[in-house]
């Protein structure tokens, strides 16, 4: 299949996209972009589909119909693009040394042992966790635990980053540091779909926005587009507004 230009110059593109588990549509006839280089918030409430549709550009869903792009291509371990991931299930081998699981992972990345263990000691002393190098993972505490996960996700400098709820839990100071840390890497170069359920990071870092609603797209654009289809509302308010009737679920759909 050819690529139109656009296609190209897109991160990733998701055009038609429809996802059934059974007899049941989750996401209907999905479309959207997200530009090479910009912070693209991803945001609705949970049961929205934002997971299944992160999950079906991954490659781990196959979608009932439409298409899922990233760089033009559907993904696969084997295309080359260079992606990271957090999803907001974390997953660490946690009897280890957190040093040691970050070294492990940087050469599962593709780096040296050497380069891996210069990136993760930088790492730790740029989030103020060097003391704890030699510490076993299950000792740290959850806070400290997603600063390691997200410094594996970061540490081969991927060109595209999918952040699912990447400051949850963290008080002000820590949440200022990881924004912090997220747009140098926007400044490097990276595309970042950032998952959030927090309007001030999405006021800080987003270049552009979809609310999703049931599986659909409801709002769609920059952050002044959005604002002024709801009457220059704030975020927080738009999100009230949008999402504020549902009783929502436990857990996110699939």
């Amino acid at each position: 299949m050819s690529k139109s230009p656009t296609t190209q110059q897109n991160a990733v593109t998701v055009d038609h996209f429809r996802m059934d588990f059974g007899k049941k549509t989750v996401i209907k006839d999905l479309s959207f972009e997200v530009k090479k280089g910009e912070v693209f918030g991803f945001l609705g409430s949970n049961g929205s589909g934002k997971t299944t549709t992160i999950r079906a550009l991954l490659g781990i869903y196959q979608p009932t119909d439409g298409e899922l792009l990233i760089n033009g291509e559907q993904f696969s371990v084997s295309s080359g693009a260079k992606l990271g991931y957090l999803p907001e299930e974390r997953g660490l081998y946690k009897k280890e040394s957190v040093i040691d699981v970050m070294i492990y992972f940087g050469q599962l990345k593709g780096l040296s042992k050497a380069d891996a263990r210069q990136r993760s000691e930088a790492y730790l002393e740029r989030v103020k966790l060097s003391d704890k190098a030699s510490t076993r993972l299950d000792k740290l505490s959850g806070g400290q635990q997603q600063k390691i996960q997200l410094g594996i996700t970061i540490m081969n400098d991927p060109d595209l980053l999918i952040l699912d709820e990447p400051t949850k839990g963290f008080d002000p100071v820590n949440r200022r540091l990881l924004m912090d840390i997220i747009e140098e890497h926007q400044r490097a170069g990276a595309t970042i779909i950032f998952v959030t359920h927090q309007m001030e990071e999405v006021e800080r870092l987003c270049d552009r926005i979809i609310l999703l609603k049931d599986g659909t797209s409801y709002a769609y654009g920059t952050i002044a587009e959005v604002k002024r289809r709801f009457n220059g509302m704030s975020l927080d308010d738009i999100f009230i507004k949008v999402y504020g009737d549902e009783n929502e679920p436990e857990e996110e759909k699939k």
